[in-house]
């Protein structure tokens, strides 16, 4: 064997006790299976079992065995990634089992969202907000007048804060000065929380701060609907928070 190849063998050596150390270096959280490539980008789905993977196989319709496969990491990224749940590798991680919770709730809410009646009926129009469901909609007494929707509420930290509310100013291309980020249709409520649009999914953790976060068309239709002076209620608790 010549220099040269000495050499190589050397660097080989050496890149391979170095990767030896990179994994074993993550021992502490869920293990990555390489794709073909072997290359980082690859190492996008996890061979880990998750605490919720009996429950997340049920709700996906796999096989219910608690043991994680290729098929069902494939699927259950496929849901993380149409849901905006990260990160997105297939792991069943409490994130995971509680957007999948969420939106349970959200499909049994249908056109009866105040059927327990915790959002006021009495004040003629009123924007109701479900922390708990993570909805959203608007009545007049009790006729539903929009929705409900999803939403995307405060994080653990800076919750959206619950009660009366009225709305209080609108403005339509509104720029935050405090996180400098775009909030169109912004109406605001309580201090500086607001319903308004975002460019992320409803279910993408780990949530806002503090402001009820909707889909663009959503948005808009509230910015129709709503005037100042409106009634605004927000009850209930995000789960996680």
């Amino acid at each position: 064997m010549g220099v040269v190849g000495k050499i190589r063998n050397v660097k080989g050596v050496r890149t391979r006790r170095g990767l030896a150390l990179a994994v074993a270096g993550l021992t502490a959280v869920p293990a990555f299976v390489l794709g073909t490539g072997g290359t980082a980008e690859a190492a996008s789905c996890t061979a880990s079992r998750g605490p919720y993977q009996k429950q997340v196989e049920k709700y996906l319709h796999l096989k219910v065995d608690g043991k994680q496969s290729a098929a069902d990491c494939k699927t259950i990224r496929s849901f993380q990634s149409k849901y905006g749940v990260t990160p997105t590798i297939g792991y069943a991680g409490p994130v995971t089992w509680r957007t999948m919770q969420t939106l349970a709730a959200q499909k049994a809410a249908g056109k009866t969202p105040n059927k327990a009646k915790k959002c006021p009926t009495n004040k003629g129009r009123i924007a109701c907000v479900d922390l708990t469901r993570q909805i959203t909609w608007i009545q007049d007494g009790s006729k539903l007048k929009f929705g409900p929707v999803p939403v995307r509420t405060g994080r653990n930290g800076y919750e959206t804060r619950t009660g009366a509310k009225k709305i209080y100013w609108k403005h339509k291309n509104h720029v935050s000065s405090l996180y400098h980020v775009a909030m169109p249709y912004s109406q605001f409520f309580d201090g500086g929380q607001a319903f308004h649009a975002v460019g992320v999914k409803m279910w993408n953790p780990p949530g806002s701060h503090g402001c009820v976060n909707m889909r663009t068309a959503d948005a808009k239709s509230y910015w129709n609907l709503l005037k100042n002076g409106d009634d605004v209620y927000v009850y209930g608790r995000k789960p996680g928070t």
